[in-house]
């Protein structure tokens, strides 16, 4: 144990996380110059895309110090975005130290901050890391700074680096031998190691990875979850290498895996205690906090023959994400599918895309909404994610929608767009103040719901990408919410209806009914659609009918036998809009999804 380093790497997005773990290991000879890439660590296709990490990954990396011994250092890569920060409290809780890495360039951003009271709250050493010394636009004095106001840490303890071209690298991995603390723990303790990741392997089964706290566990043992009591013998253990390196036996302080046949995917508990069956510990440990979702949409297959095969992929997926939440869920237009929690709109998307990639599913999504609070008369409290559960009218005493506090850091030349952009969401109680020159740090109270439509993608474009937004669930507050129904040819589609601000109500119903006017194909007869609130029409478009020209024979002579022959028309058309239905194509759900910009 004196050898070992458990420790990970913390930042805002985009930082150079990923890029400092790729000279690590690098530099450490884990892997050859043939067989590198960057981005080495993310091995889902799209975090290369998108360049960003969405899932941590752990990676034992062997070193020898200046002093001659040779240690192995534990690096668990963790994602910068806000929707991902469950994943950096669960690395966290594995670790004793982090490297805390700073943009020379952009400075402690929102993201910086957040991660570091993380790290805080377990009581990690942290080593702050100014990156990206080597660019142009660096101002290494001015983070220092920041380091001691904003940070509150030691600025004489910072290192500097450039992690794309290398420098400084071996002044970091010395201060993690140096700096981190030795993993506490007893090997001859009853074993109590901690879950907090897994995934699904075809072959395998469940391979669950853990730290190792106290005690010993090795390839025959008798394990036992404390959550859900159930019992498994131990087929392999071992260390992560950019493959999984199979080991005699995983003690404590380290951090590995372990393979114990476990077949169904819900028999896992992210955060749950392992322990031996004969020789238990006395209690778990403490796991990690319960993750909330705070946006919601249901998921439905495109072909309703494919929902057996969306079943089996959304709870395969669920081990590989632990803060993703489902529960069974029908509609009369789509059909059978999943009312979903996700952690926000980032984590929304990438839920839909993975499913789509991974599971070969074509799925389609309802509209995204957020949990509202409603009082109703009789005293009861009701809270509604799924506008089909909306309570009737009469019986709502008063109604209430979550709010954030939202952080958001940029150049002051950008303030003026973006406080209109927060007006415009109904944002309140602004509230500013510079943190350096030329930097402006926003505070604005507003509604989850205007900001989980396309106020993140306005936001960045503002700011061209230079500005941080952060946000955290703060109450709920009272609002005039109704319930906006779309009405296609007199009858309801239940996929489409929303729970909106009574003053927004009109902009989405016009905005609604003229998507669906575009993608919805013409009839033999007139189409109305409509949006509505209970029985009031607030917003209609129409589809005009396709029509033969009746009066074509008639070449002069009375206009009252073209008026006749019109009249029949009409009649017809009448008798056939009575028995006709209206098929949605699957494009019109998609294109009412999208945002009040986007073209």
């Amino acid at each position: 144990m004196e050898n070992i380093r458990n420790f990970s790497i913390i930042a805002h997005i985009d930082h150079g996380k990923s890029t400092l773990a790729d000279r690590l290991i690098q530099l450490t000879g884990v892997c050859d110059a043939r067989t590198f890439k960057d981005q080495i660590l993310d091995n889902m296709d799209i975090e290369r895309e998108r360049g960003i990490t969405i899932k941590s990954q752990a990676i034992s990396l062997p070193y020898q110090a200046r002093d001659g011994k040779n240690y192995t250092l534990n690096l668990i890569d963790t994602p910068g975005h806000v929707d991902f920060s469950y994943e950096v409290s669960r690395s966290l809780a594995s670790c004793e130290g982090v490297l805390l890495l700073i943009d020379a360039a952009q400075g402690v951003q929102a993201q910086t901050l957040a991660n570091l009271y993380l790290a805080l709250e377990h009581n990690l050493e942290i080593i702050p890391v100014i990156n990206k010394i080597d660019l142009p636009s660096a101002d290494v004095e001015r983070v220092i700074e920041q380091i001691d106001a904003e940070l509150g840490l030691d600025p004489d303890a910072h290192l500097k680096c450039s992690a794309k071209d290398g420098t400084g690298i071996v002044e970091i991995l010395e201060a993690i031998v140096e700096r981190i603390p030795v993993p506490t723990g007893d090997p001859d303790s009853p074993l109590a190691a901690l879950i907090f990741d897994a995934h699904y392997d075809s072959f395998r089964g469940t391979v669950i990875h853990c730290r190792v706290f106290d005690g010993t566990v090795k390839a025959g043992d008798s394990i036992r979850f404390m959550f859900n009591d159930s019992v498994y013998r131990v087929e392999e253990v071992g260390r992560f290498g950019l493959s999984r390196e199979r080991r005699d036996r995983l003690s404590s302080g380290e951090v590995g895996y372990i393979i114990a046949g476990v077949k169904t995917v819900s028999s896992v508990s992210i955060g749950d205690t392992i322990t031996l069956e004969d020789r238990p510990c006395g209690r778990p440990l403490p796991g990690f906090k319960e993750v909330k979702p705070v946006v919601f949409a249901s998921i439905y297959p495109i072909a309703s023959d494919d929902y057996e095969d969306l079943a089996e992929a959304v709870e395969k997926y669920k081990l590989n994400d632990s803060a993703f939440i489902y529960e069974k869920d029908s509609s009369v237009a789509l059909g059978q599918g999943f009312r979903c929690g996700f952690l926000g709109l980032l984590h929304l998307d990438i839920v839909q895309e993975r499913l789509e990639r991974e599971y070969d599913l074509n799925i389609i999504l309802s509209v995204p909404s957020v949990r509202y609070r409603f009082m109703l008369k009789d005293g009861t409290e009701l809270y509604v994610d799924n506008p089909a559960h909306y309570p009737g009218p009469m019986t709502i005493d008063s109604s209430e929608e979550p709010y954030i506090r939202a952080s958001m850091m940029m150049p002051d030349r950008y303030l003026g767009p973006v406080m209109s952009l927060c007006l415009e969401k109904r944002g309140v109680n602004s509230n500013m103040h510079y943190t350096s020159p030329g930097r402006v740090d926003l505070t604005y109270e507003m509604p989850l719901a205007e900001v989980i439509f396309d106020f993140y993608d306005r936001f960045k474009s503002m700011t061209q990408g230079y500005g941080s937004f952060d946000y955290d669930l703060i109450d709920y507050r009272e609002s005039n919410l109704v319930l906006l129904d779309i009405l296609v040819n007199g009858e309801k589609v239940d996929a489409l209806s929303q729970i909106v601000h009574r003053d927004r109500a009109r902009n989405r119903g016009v905005q609604a009914c003229d998507r669906l006017k575009e993608e919805i194909p013409r009839q033999m007869y007139k189409i109305a659609i409509q949006g509505a609130i209970g029985g009031e029409i607030i917003s209609r478009s129409t589809i005009s009918a396709f029509r033969k020209d009746v009066t074509a024979k008639c070449y002069g002579g009375d206009i009252t036998r073209k008026r006749k022959l019109l009249e029949k028309q009409k009649k017809g058309k009448k008798r056939m809009k009575m028995v006709g239905s209206v098929s949605i194509p699957q494009s019109a759900f998609l294109a009412v999804l999208k945002s009040d910009t986007d073209s």
